[in-house]
């Protein structure tokens, strides 16, 4: 087995524990330690290991736990060259919930099975939106630059409380968020990719994808928490946000390419909507010359909405449950699924 990324040596530990046969691997761990605490994602300590690091564990590996990011991609661009690689590895579990970059690589096609971290980031996303909500509801960042500048800027905040809250996508994040924006007092409506007519319960109205103009129409804040698959790219372009209120606020915590940028920085600019908290970008990092930058009506941030401090934790506790169930024959969690590409 293969970790390739610096973890903590309890948590190695824990997922030795599973079973006596398991050998394991952790690419610079002698280097590099990750403790609790420390404000670093398994890619950014992936990409400081050597290539033939790499490819000496690969040879051998069967099981590879790690993040499959622009390190592990500039050194095995395809699923072809992977192979090549690795010829014994049968299983990749990614600490993210994201599966974009590997269907990207092919590797959702082959004959290895790869697994997702989805649900890791529920809570800290969840948290992270309403934290957004929030702030554009009391106009924290008009405060924040004004004290920033030594101005006193009065002005009238809003209340969240009544708001109608539009999720697009109800997977765990964006559950979490509906649970969270409930408890706020808010309305909430969400897409679901296997809704088929709307439905309604106590937590939210469910519609189907079909539905989103209305969702557009109807939402003060309509927040992205959809996968990206080539159904999802540019879902949200000049027509959706031409549907949206000029007081709502579009939140993507998806992926960047979700949302068509430009005809988003056009929609800010000429008041079509009132503003944007942004934590994922077509192109990352964001170019030094994006007028995102400079945008009064927008929040942003550096694609760590899902950052939280027990972030190793989850993942090995994600990752223990499937190496039981791969060890015993079982349906491994979150197995991706070519056709939906997630």
């Amino acid at each position: 087995m293969l970790i390739t990324f610096a973890l903590e040596p309890d948590l190695v530990k824990e997922i030795e524990a599973v079973d006596p046969r398991i050998n394991v691997t952790v690419l610079g761990q002698a280097a590099r330690q990750l403790f609790r605490g420390q404000r670093k994602y398994p890619s950014e300590l992936e990409a400081q290991t050597a290539r033939q690091e790499f490819d000496e564990a690969m040879s051998e590996a069967e099981v590879l736990f790690g993040f499959w990011g622009p390190a592990l991609i500039e050194l095995y661009p395809n699923v072809d060259a992977l192979k090549a690689k690795a010829p014994k590895l049968h299983w990749l579990q990614l600490t993210s919930a994201g599966l974009d970059r590997a269907a990207k690589s092919g590797l959702l096609e082959g004959d290895i099975m790869v697994t997702s971290a989805s649900g890791l980031h529920a809570t800290p996303i969840g948290e992270y939106v309403l934290a957004l909500m929030l702030m554009f509801c009391k106009q924290a960042h008009t405060f924040v630059r004004a004290q920033g500048r030594k101005e006193w800027v009065r002005f009238m905040p809003r209340e969240l409380y009544g708001k109608t809250v539009g999720v697009v996508g109800m997977g765990h994040i964006g559950a979490e968020v509906a649970r969270l924006s409930k408890a706020f007092g808010c309305r909430i409506l969400a897409t679901r990719r296997s809704a088929t007519e709307r439905t309604e319960d106590e937590l939210a109205e469910t519609l189907p994808p079909s539905d989103l103009p209305y969702l557009l129409e109807q939402s003060d804040f309509v927040v992205l928490a959809t996968p990206l698959t080539e159904e999802t790219r540019h879902l949200i372009g000049e027509a959706e946000l031409k549907t949206m209120k000029p007081s709502a606020v579009l939140i993507n915590i998806a992926r960047g390419p979700v949302v068509d940028q430009d005809a988003l920085i056009a929609a800010l600019k000429s008041g079509e909507i009132a503003g944007a908290g942004l934590d994922v970008f077509e192109q990352e990092p964001l170019p030094d010359d994006s007028e995102l930058w400079d945008m009064e009506n927008v929040i942003m941030s550096p694609h760590i909405s899902g950052g939280t401090e027990i972030y190793n934790q989850r993942a090995t506790g994600i990752f223990r449950d499937n190496l039981k169930r791969y060890i015993a024959g079982e349906r491994l969690n979150n197995l991706a699924d070519p056709a939906r590409g997630y």
